[in-house]
């Protein structure tokens, strides 16, 4: 057993805005994953390692920029995936760090990463694991910007139109498995 917050401090001040934003944020996500680990026991998705991925999932915000939320970093927003992967690795957190790699959208395909020209390594970053697939649909009810609202699956499914078709088909399965 990990401690997310021990981790998170270590990159982030726990007085600062960002930190906030943060760790309310990851609890929002994290308790939405747990409602779908406890209404889908079938699933067999390990609960503790899914309640350490959700605090974890967006520690790269840091490295980007992102003045709405308080990122100064220099790196575009869409890369605080990978971003925090590289963190949570070098932690020896390899799970984990696959987690937050894949849950930006509803992962990024390689050829999504070709065709739109996305600023990040030439790899596939979907969720794999059923872990991982919770994490990244729960992550999709929720804002930085607002927090403590918790949009509906059709607003949720609105905001993932930029990713394309491919990304709202994989929501509309992940909806039809989790809810």
């Amino acid at each position: 057993m990990i401690d997310p917050i021990a981790i998170i401090k270590k990159y982030y001040d726990e007085n600062s805005e960002l930190y906030h934003i943060l760790v309310t944020h990851s609890k929002e996500v994290t308790e939405k994953a747990l409602k779908i680990v406890d209404a889908h026991p079938e699933l067999g998705a390990d609960r503790q390692f899914v309640e350490e991925g959700a605090m974890l999932h967006d520690i790269g915000i840091f490295k980007t920029s992102a003045s709405g939320i308080s990122c100064d970093g220099d790196k575009p927003y869409i890369c605080h995936g990978y971003l925090g992967s590289e963190l949570l690795q070098a932690e020896g957190l390899p799970r984990h760090a696959l987690v937050a790699e894949r849950h930006t959208g509803t992962g990024l395909s390689l050829k999504q990463i070709i065709e739109q020209n996305l600023p990040v390594p030439h790899r596939d970053m979907r969720p794999v694991s059923i872990e991982e697939q919770i994490i990244c649909f729960a992550d999709k009810f929720f804002s930085k910007t607002h927090l403590g609202e918790e949009r509906d699956f059709e607003q949720a499914r609105r905001k993932l139109e930029k990713f394309g078709e491919e990304s709202l088909n994989q929501f509309d399965k992940w909806g039809k498995m989790f809810l």
